[in-house]
This record gives C-alpha cells, structure tokens and sequence, in this order.
C-alpha cells in the first residue's frame, strides 16, 4: 500500500483533499490526522472491520478500546444507551477538547471499536481539520494514537510516516499538535466518576465542575494488586527503544543523582560488545546545562508545563533516532499537570524508577576545593591534577585563594611545570575564598595549616575542612613554592601529583564501600 501524504492549513483547509479523506474513511480505510492532542489513526468507529484494519496497523492488542471522535455533542446520544447527569456539564465544559469519556455503548458501535467491552470512550477533538474529516467520514471516526503500538505517539506527520507509512491510505499533515499527550480519560460508569488516564483536564479542573472525582488505583503503582479498569492501560506504552529510568525527587536533587548515574555509565559502563553506552538525559530549559555527561535535550521549562507536554514525545523518537542506549529523566511533581506528565513517562520506563535520595546517600562530598595562600601555584595545580585521576564519582573539582585582590593569572613557573607535563593551565584567574564554598557536600582541603585556620577563625568550624596531607595521611604540608627555583616547583608537582593519586584512591575506596552497601 503507498501512503498518500497531504498538507493541511488549518486556516485554510482544502475541502478536496478532506472529501477524499472523508470517503477513505466511509470506505473502510485508514485517514492519520491531527488533533490538540496528539496524531490520530481514523477509521470508521461503526464498522467492525475498519476496527480490525486499526489494530493490525498499528500491532495493537484487539482487546484495548479505541476511542470514538464526534464532531457534533449531538451525537454523542446516538451510540450510548445512557447519560450520567454529569456528562453534559462536561461535555459543556470541556468539549470540544483534551477530555473523554467513557459510557455505555449501544448497538450501533461494535464490539471491535470498544475492545470487546459493553462501554464506549468518546471525545471530541478541538481542531477544525479533526473535526472536518470527522463530519466527512460519517460522523464517528475512531482514532487512537497514530503510532505502532507500545512507541512514542506522534505529535507530528513525520512521526506518522516514521511508524505508518505502506500500512494506511492517508496522512493529513497539519504540523505540529498544540498539547502534546492524549486526552484525560474519565469512566462516567463508575460512582463517583474515574479518571483511568491523566491529562491536560486535570483532576482539580474536573472536581471543579462535577465534584468528587477518583483517580484509578492502577494509575498508581505498577504493583496494584487491581486489574486496569480500561485495557489500553499497559505499563509498557510511549516506550523509546532505549532503556529508560525516571529519576524522581525535588529538581536539584534529581540533577545530582543523574548526573552521578550518567558519570557512572559514561565513565566505566561498556556494553556486551564492548563499546561504551549513549546516554541520553531529559532535561529541562532550567537544567540541561549543568550536566555534563551524555546527549542532553531539553523537554521543556518547569515555568510552563505546557512545554513539557508539548514536547515529551518528540524528545523521545529523537533519541530513538539517535541511537541512545539508556534514558535518564527528570520527574515532575507539585502542579496538576504532573499527574499526565508522570503517567507518560512512567509508562515510557516500564515504571523503572529511583528515587533521588537513593543516588545522593551514596556520595558525601560533590565538590572538592583545594585552598592556598594565593590561588596562583598549589591550588590550581592541585586541581587540574585531581581532575586528571580516575575517579568512581564525579566532583566539581576547584581551587581558591585566602588572598586574592584581583583575578591574577598563574605563576609564571608554575604554568610553565604544567605545560611540560602536557597540563594547559593557561586560562586560570584566580579566585577568593568566600563563605558561600563551605557547604555540606564540599571537602575543603588547605595546602597548609595557616589556611585552615584562618577558614575556621573567620567563618567557623566545620566537620569538612582539612589540610591536604591531613586527610591522605600524610605528615609533610604542601609548602609554597615562592622564590624557589624550576627544578625545586618540578619537585613540587611531583609532590603534589603523588598527593593527587592517594586523593584519589582515598575517595574511591570510600564510594566503593557505599555502593556495594547499595547494591
């Protein structure tokens, strides 16, 4: 079968090519268009066999209900035997849009449209080339996502095309859609009525309207011991081809645990081949940039969830695209939207997820500042030299000084032992020392005591200040290299390099233990 593809403007829709669509529908066949949601598969809701053609396009399981689209509120009487005293303040509300319904069905809709089930779930579509192939093909058009079963739903033509093309007859393309995940599903069936899919309707917008509202317990937790109330409700939907983990937690928290995951992965994991895993990390417009391993997109702005919605599925075929082999996302949570934010994603993973607070239990320190007199030898070397070792954790890695005027660049001497031993230290400035670097998870370490006690002395004690050789065990400070000759600041980096090493090996073994404690 060749897929014929058109182009539709929604300001200006060509009444030729949906009288096309509409008789392809009426005929049998398969039509993918837009709605806000997300792509459409549209065959004609009433006819059992374009039912079938659905499921076997898309390798969907014949026992889940595809959802009937109307174009008219008026017909939603013809196809369901009766209607809750709350459906038509919904349907008032919320119709056209995101919201289905779920009701009883009468005989004019097929067993093959609902899934084998005596209810029908209903919605009408707010977009006017939807709504237009709707009224052309009859009046009812079934549509569940257009996408291979278990894949990311589309949200544009080219998702379609990705996933549909040689196995329906048409593709209106109408760009992108404007909310990005499918629409609440409500069970009007069920005293007080059920939400068996979270979306852009939320929960608190419904209970506006009708009242108490209950969410189904299956929604919930992969282990409910309950059966879905609706069969479409599989875990193991919207799934990219990758391995995907959902990292949940308040959003600096989350950042550090997949930072330290995707460090972990990048670093030392290989697969079975032995090449090294792809990494993709979900972002958001407020975070991507502070990570610092693996492909990072961003999937909107905390600011506006709507963005999220909009983009959650194309960030997932891009990285299908990609070819990445593992997915670390961010989770959301504190605003009405999450809930259908969540669902998907949650789904996209299998339900793998880890809570935040297990990764960052496992780290104590995430910075480590090394502290000199000036901030223009020692510390600097210290650090570009630390940065250089193996490490089973990743740290921000730093130097500062207890006396900088101004942002001085490096000892001369210094920079030129650096540069014979490969190390490009061309670009340090240094910096002061302030109050803000004493934190909790950063180690402070002193190239010597007077350091140390002026930290302590100014700003107070606290349980992670050390000098260097205090901390590795060692007796012999880290002493100015000021005034001395080049041989003598070799001596020194070499000094410093074996310091570096049991620096190093002090933190692994420590980051060792705790893994192996978690795991």
């Amino acid at each position: 079968m060749k897929t014929k593809i058109e182009k539709i403007d929604r300001m200006q829709i060509d009444e030729a090519i949906m009288e096309e669509a509409g008789q392809i529908i009426k005929q049998g066949g398969l039509v993918a268009f837009p709605t806000e949601t997300v792509y459409g598969l549209g065959a004609n809701a009433l006819d059992e066999e374009a039912a079938r053609k659905t499921y076997t396009a898309k390798g969907r399981p014949s026992d889940n209900p595809l959802i009937v689209h109307i174009a008219e509120k008026s017909a939603l009487e013809e196809i369901v035997e009766e209607l809750p005293e709350e459906t038509k303040a919904l349907t008032d509300r919320f119709w056209p849009g995101p919201l289905t319904l779920i009701l009883k069905k009468n005989a004019r809709v097929p067993y093959g449209t609902t899934g084998g089930l005596d209810t029908v779930a209903v919605r009408m579509p707010d977009d006017p080339i939807a709504l237009e192939l709707i009224r052309r093909g009859g009046g009812y058009v079934s549509a569940p996502s257009a996408n291979t079963s278990g894949r990311p739903s589309p949200t544009t033509a080219q998702h379609v095309a990705e996933d549909l093309d040689g196995k329906i007859d048409m593709i209106l393309d109408g760009g992108n859609v404007n909310i990005g995940v499918e629409s609440t599903i409500v069970d009007m069936t069920s005293t007080p009525p059920m939400i068996l899919r979270p979306g852009a309707v939320t929960k608190e917008m419904l209970e506006e309207v009708i009242g108490e509202v209950e969410t189904d317990r299956t929604l919930l937790s992969e282990n409910s011991p309950q059966a879905p109330k609706a069969p479409g409700m599989k875990y193991r939907h919207y799934a990219p081809k990758a391995q995907m983990i959902l990292i949940e937690g308040s959003p600096s928290d989350t950042v550090l645990a997949i930072k330290q995951l995707a460090y972990d992965k990048a670093v030392f994991g290989r697969k079975g081949n032995g090449e090294p895993y792809r990494i993709g990390i979900i972002a958001t417009a407020e975070t991507m940039s502070q990570y610092t391993y693996g492909t990072v997109k961003s999937i909107g702005s905390r600011e506006n969830r709507r963005t999220i919605t909009k983009n959650l599925y194309g960030i997932l075929r891009e990285f299908d695209e990609e070819g990445v082999d593992i997915i670390y996302s961010e989770g959301f949570f504190g605003e009405a939207i999450d809930a259908a934010i969540m669902n998907r994603l949650l789904k996209a993973a299998g339900h793998k997820r880890i809570p935040a607070s297990e990764i960052l239990k496992l780290q104590t320190y995430r910075k480590i500042i090394f502290v000199s007199k000036d901030d223009n030898c020692r510390g600097p070397m210290a650090e570009r030299l630390f940065q250089r070792q193996t490490l089973l954790q990743e740290y921000d890695i730093e130097s500062r000084g207890m006396i900088v005027l101004f942002p001085e660049p490096m000892n001369p001497k210094a920079e030129e032992i650096m540069r014979r031993n490969e190390v490009d230290i061309s670009e340090h400035e240094a910096l002061a020392f302030e109050e803000k670097d004493i934190t909790p998870d950063t180690l402070i370490l002193t190239m010597e005591k007077v350091q140390k006690r002026k930290i302590i002395t100014e700003y107070g004690f606290h349980p992670n200040i050390f000098t260097l050789n205090e901390y590795i065990d060692e007796e012999k400070e880290v002493e100015s290299m000021y005034g001395k000759s080049l041989e003598e600041y070799e001596a020194g980096y070499l000094e410093l390099e074996i310091y570096m090493r049991k620096l190093a090996r002090k933190l692994n073994t420590e980051a060792k233990e705790k893994w192996e404690e978690y795991i």
